[in-house]
């Protein structure tokens, strides 16, 4: 019993960290436990969902102390410059998308600097990243 705790501990890790500024690798993580067949498919992607969650917000957190700190957004980089205009200009339904590689997490960020609405925030966030992590784990069922 204390070996799944550790596991599924360690996908939460994984995921909370992948969805940070850290790269990580919680599909392949998600994809081995499931395809490994001793655990409820629906809890790891919940545990998987909320750690990348929960480190998406942390993003967007810190987009939200850079632009207290830093209000200049050219003191950013060219990747959240992007991100920035693409969240400005098309809003905060543009956090659903935080799932995408490369960009994704830079949309966090852009969302905190914006200062968008942090419960819709969520919301987004967690809706896109559960259906990345539902399509993995069908795929490895």
């Amino acid at each position: 019993m204390q070996d799944i705790w550790l596991e599924v501990g360690a996908l939460f890790i994984s995921a909370f960290v992948s969805s940070t500024i850290a790269p990580g690798g919680s599909e392949a993580v998600l994809a081995y436990m499931v395809s490994a067949g001793q655990y409820q498919i629906a809890a790891l992607v919940i545990v998987a969902t909320i750690g990348n969650t929960l480190g998406a917000m942390t993003t967007w957190g810190l987009g939200l102390f850079a632009a207290k700190k830093f209000p200049v957004a050219t003191l950013l980089s060219e990747k959240k410059q992007k991100a920035l205009s693409i969240v400005r200009a098309q809003g905060i339904w543009t956090l659903f998308f935080s799932w995408l590689p490369v960009i994704g997490d830079a949309l966090c960020f852009a969302g905190g600097w914006l200062k968008l609405p942090l419960l819709p925030a969520i919301l987004l966030i967690f809706l896109g990243k559960l259906g990345r992590y539902v399509v993995i784990a069908w795929m490895f069922a």
